[in-house]
């Protein structure tokens, strides 16, 4: 068989050499995007979700390994316990920024003083919708509300991002009147968010080519993947302009959840000929820790993490594989520190029970590997699994007996 992952092997995607993650990538990326993980705040969100302590402080940890510059860690506004959460990953003094997820209220304002950290997520409804809906408000007051509270987050010492909450259902104009009132109460940055998942990439990029044309604010972009379009819509705003993306660990959040780092990195790099500064090889074992601590388990066609996404089953692949990896190869496993694998099953052919059974020692001629190939094609339909390197060897050991069965039974019907 091809070589198995390190994962496969481990159970953990383990780290390939620096030339394996770095010579096998063949775009020269020509900006930088980078990625603001909010697994610890949004992607707790998610239903049935709940880290402890020492949990966001190992994905904390984990994130600043894979090269993550900024997290947003916790809402201060949930209580002590969420404080003093905040507080210990900010004294870890990772190589990471540790921002909290605030309203734009004052009191929000003041439990982030008290969790200690240095970068505030100030977030108001930009929609008339919710505006009018969630806080029977109108634009003008959201206008000042933001004027006041991001002034005061400034002389508090706070570096100020503005987060527009339903932007993608905002007046556009109105959006670019939000990001000249915080460009003057002085935020650095404003995050468009697409609350509600409602984006399609073509919308996406008009929304955040506008804002940010209008504006000389870095521009993030926050996506749900309601539409299944997150990663998609994510990519389609760093085209728009946006400097800066939101994104959590293997897209979990609420609902239906958000961009995933995983999906965001590898597909800016491969196909946006954008750099993120993300460790490919890191990305796997994130996941997989990041799932555990959430209870969940991983999908095995997850995009980027999941197990089966190097995994060949097919005769006309493996076949095509064999010959020339390019055939079916878009994404080197190398870059993610992983490898292809080819497993036997239904869809199995000659050459990939020729290959797998070389890879054991062995050899067989045409008609006896089509006869292990029928054992193979049973047993997978029968017991929903691929076939073993034991129960391969069995069949082609019972290729033998059966040899002789029918070469004796050919004899005595012929005496």
């Amino acid at each position: 068989m091809l070589a198995k992952s390190p994962s496969a092997a481990t159970g953990r995607a383990g780290r390939a050499s620096a030339d394996t993650c770095g010579a096998t990538a063949r775009l020269q990326p020509a900006r930088t995007v980078f990625l603001n993980d909010t697994t610890l705040r949004d992607g707790e969100q998610a239903p049935g979700v709940a880290f402890s302590r020492k949990e966001k402080i190992e994905i904390a940890e984990a994130l600043a390994a894979a090269g993550v510059p900024e997290i947003e860690a916790g809402t201060p506004a949930m209580g002590d316990e969420e404080i003093e959460t905040l507080r210990s990953i900010v004294s870890l003094k990772l190589p990471i920024r540790v921002a909290a997820w605030c309203r734009m209220s004052e009191e929000d304002l003041f439990a982030a003083v008290s969790a200690g950290v240095s970068y505030v997520n100030l977030s108001i409804p930009t929609s008339d919708r919710q505006l009018r809906g969630k806080l029977n408000r109108d634009r003008e007051w959201a206008l000042g509300a933001l004027r006041h509270v991001v002034t005061l987050a400034t002389k508090l010492g706070f570096t100020v991002a503005v987060g527009c909450e339903d932007a993608s259902r905002a007046d556009p104009d109105f959006l670019c009147r939000v990001a000249e009132a915080a460009k003057e109460s002085g935020a650095f940055r404003l995050r468009l968010a697409d609350t509600l998942g409602v984006l399609d990439p073509f919308s996406t990029y008009a929304l955040v080519r506008r804002v940010a044309n209008a504006t000389d604010l870095e521009i993030e972009f926050h996506a749900h993947d309601d539409l299944g379009l997150a990663t998609a819509n994510t990519l389609a705003a760093a085209t728009g302009g946006a400097r800066h993306a939101s994104v959590t660990v293997a897209g979990i959040g609420e609902r239906a959840g958000n961009a995933a780092l995983e999906e965001v990195a590898i597909a800016l790099r491969q196909t946006s000929r954008a750099e993120t500064g993300i460790d490919p090889c890191a990305l796997r074992p994130l996941a997989q820790r990041v799932m555990e601590a959430a209870g969940r388990p991983m999908p095995r066609t997850k995009a980027i993490v999941g197990e089966d996404i190097f995994t060949h089953e097919s005769g006309i692949h493996v076949s095509g594989l064999l010959k020339d990896r390019g055939t079916y190869e878009a994404l080197n496993p190398e870059l993610l520190g992983r490898a292809h694998r080819v497993v036997l099953g239904k869809h199995s052919g000659l050459a990939a029970i020729s290959k797998a059974l070389a890879d054991e020692g062995l050899a067989v001629d045409e008609a006896r590997g089509r006869a292990i190939l029928a054992r193979v094609r049973d047993f997978a339909t029968r017991t929903k699994q691929s076939v073993s390197a034991e129960v391969l060897k069995r069949f082609y050991e019972d290729s033998f007996t059966e040899g002789a069965l029918k070469r004796r039974h050919a004899a005595v019907m012929g005496a």
